[in-house]
């Protein structure tokens, strides 16, 4: 039975995940391990970054992970800044635990001594030869830049620290008959409610955990997403079904503080509850594919593009920065793709 273990950083906490294929015997031994958890969104089982689990999954001990006292107080610097600039706590986590990996790269070279070059090295001799991933490098650079940038007077030139190709992957998007079928799988109101706020409205599941009554404005018919991703506020329209729900929800169910919220009154729901909701839904109606919950929202995207909205408003219902994110929906949508005639067909 092949396996691996790595340190990973999860919704900001340390973890070891533990990769391999789908096998009964390990994911029992898994789950005795003490908060073994599973995770939708990385695919991956997840256990506490403890000397005791480095050990036994044959990981660096803690204890030989440790960056110098110069890097050290340096990362705290860091962190400091970042606070200042009220970065969000799990980016915070990632960038310092990216500058830590490099730094520790260079544990016996001061740092102003640190040149692009060394970067360079560092991208050949630990993240290409440990075959870590693109993204993860992209973390890396993110972070080495900020950092040279605002913390560190050095000998490296911010702007022309390399930085890998994007791969260019298409979001994963389901059709109006398999998304009826995940939001109708659920007979339960509450379970219901919250997969059908997350398709109806584009909403990326921390947007509907965060949700309060007063957030919904039924005279407008719309949703108030308070302090979103990159801080920002926007709203989504709701639908004439989903507030004819939301009435019987709230009448039914009585939400105090949050408009979701788990077995404590003013708590808000759990998110790895919402996503075993979503796993149990497509167990019910039989899909196998391997669907999460934002596969949700770029369904969301792609079936108003398809209709014939603007990508203009779809960038402002999604909340992006940029038009470019926007446009890749573009590359899914199969309005304009179905109505080419393939020419097998004159054969």
């Amino acid at each position: 039975m092949k396996w691996s273990a790595k340190p990973i950083v999860h919704k900001g906490e340390k973890r070891i995940g533990v990769y391999f294929e789908k096998n009964t015997e390990l994911i029992a031994r898994i789950k005795q391990i003490e908060d073994a958890r599973w995770s939708q969104q990385k695919t991956v089982w997840h256990i506490p970054d403890t000397e005791e689990n480095r050990i036994r999954f044959k990981i660096t001990p803690l204890s030989q992970t440790i960056p110098s006292e110069e890097a050290q107080v340096q990362i705290e610097k860091f962190k400091q800044w970042m606070r200042s600039k009220r970065y969000s706590k799990s980016t915070i986590v990632t960038y310092c635990e990216a500058l830590k990996s490099f730094l520790l790269f260079y544990r016996e070279k001061a740092i102003a001594a640190i040149t692009n070059e060394d970067v360079i090295i560092y991208n050949n001799d630990y993240i290409l030869k440990n075959n870590l991933s693109a993204s993860y490098q992209n973390q890396i650079v993110n972070a080495i830049k900020l950092y040279f940038k605002t913390i560190q007077d050095t000998k490296i030139e911010v702007d022309k620290i390399p930085r890998p190709k994007r791969a260019k992957v298409l979001p994963n998007v389901l059709s109006k008959e398999e998304i009826k079928l995940i939001l109708n799988a659920h007979n339960n109101l509450k379970h219901k409610m919250m997969l059908s706020m997350i398709y109806s409205c584009g909403l990326r599941s921390g947007e509907l955990l965060a949700l309060q009554p007063v957030h919904i404005d039924s005279k407008r018919n719309i949703v108030l997403l308070k302090n979103s991703k990159g801080k920002k506020d926007r709203i989504a329209p709701l639908s004439p079904k989903i507030l004819e729900m939301l009435r019987e929800y709230y009448t039914i169910c009585k939400p105090t503080t949050y408009l979701f919220e788990g077995q404590t009154k003013g708590q808000p729901y759990d998110s790895r509850s919402l996503q075993l909701i979503l796993k149990q839904a497509l167990t019910k109606v039989n899909i196998k594919k391997p669907v999460t919950l934002h596969w949700l929202r770029h369904s969301y995207a792609t079936h108003l593009l398809e209709s014939g909205t603007d990508l203009r408003y779809i960038q402002e219902l999604l909340g992006h920065n940029s038009s470019k994110t926007t446009e890749i929906y573009t590359h899914v949508s199969t309005k304009s793709i179905q109505q080419i005639k393939s020419p097998f067909d004159d054969l």
